[in-house]
């Protein structure tokens, strides 16, 4: 029997094993836009989790993501993005996956049903009142992210809860509910398909709402970036020349004397005088670009 619209069956299934490729695409397709498109129902909700998890993350506290099976793989990828993408320090970032290391080989569904193995979990990571944690869940009832959520609940810490079924169990231990209300799988229950792209766009937008509360977006660039290959290298050179005016051979000097801090070395093309004046403005300005640049002028 279904329990929310993520087992229920979706109304161009018919027959879909039965269609040309094109035209069975084009219904993968469509399901898939109309997967996205129930985000922007969310957004209020979504802006309210940036606001717990940069908060928790200004006062030194920590970033912790939970989720089993597909929704576990969503949740992992916005988490292991962050330290490259933003500069979080990665020991401010948990991932909480149900079977661990384990699940990025076998998939196994057992995992999602331990709430022993999920109350390990959270005593292992040590959740405390100063994190955030995130709860992910397709159906929202999954055994392993409901244990977790009232477990971080009872230690004091803000929870977001992210589910594509309303009404969701998850909720009801939230400080925040994120609800994806995606309509039903192509493919029924699958919900590796429409659930996980709307999660993945919410993820994403959460993520980059975090990024430029704590002050590492400035005009759309990633200007807390680590730049730890040549590509990201060649990037931070281009923004540190673009953001202050200054041509490329004079943005690489710049960075090497900031230590590849694209922040400080702007602040130096603006007048600071050395990578240490510059990282005390920044200091001052809350890690904001812009703030530092206007105390600067």
């Amino acid at each position: 029997m279904a329990t929310g619209k993520t087992e229920a069956r979706h109304e161009q299934a018919q027959g879909l094993d039965e269609l040309r490729p094109f035209d069975a695409l084009t219904v993968l397709a469509r399901a898939q836009q109309a997967a996205a498109a129930v985000v922007d129902q969310a957004i209020e909700d979504i802006a309210v989790a940036a606001g717990f998890a940069a908060d928790a993350l200004s006062a030194g506290g920590r970033l912790v993501y939970v989720g089993a099976g597909s929704s576990g793989l969503m949740a992992m990828s916005d988490a292991l993005e962050l330290p490259g993408t933003y500069g979080i320090s990665r020991d401010r970032i948990v991932v909480l996956l149900a079977g661990g290391a384990a699940s990025l080989e076998d998939l196994a569904g057992g995992y999602e049903d331990d709430t022993g193995l999920a109350e390990s979990d959270a005593r292992g990571a040590g959740i405390e009142p100063s994190d955030c944690v995130i709860c992910v869940s397709a159906s929202g009832s999954t055994p392993y992210a409901l244990a977790i959520a009232t477990y971080a609940r009872a230690a004091g810490a803000k929870v977001v809860a992210v589910a594509n079924n309303a009404g969701a169990r998850l909720f009801e231990n939230a400080d925040v509910s994120i609800l994806l209300q995606t309509p039903p799988e192509v493919v029924a229950g699958s919900t590796r398909m429409g659930a996980g792209t709307a999660q993945k766009i919410a993820f994403n937008m959460f993520s980059t709402l975090v990024g430029i509360k704590l002050g590492h977006v400035h005009d759309g660039y990633m200007v807390n970036l680590k730049a730890d290959n040549i590509k990201l290298r060649g990037r931070a050179c281009r923004m540190v020349a673009e953001i202050s005016g200054v041509e490329p051979g004079e943005a690489e000097r710049l960075l090497a004397k900031s230590s590849g801090s694209v922040k400080a070395a702007v602040l130096l093309a603006a007048g600071a005088p050395d990578a240490a004046a510059a990282e005390a403005v920044l200091e001052r300005s809350g890690q904001s670009l812009r703030r530092a640049l206007k105390s600067l002028r």
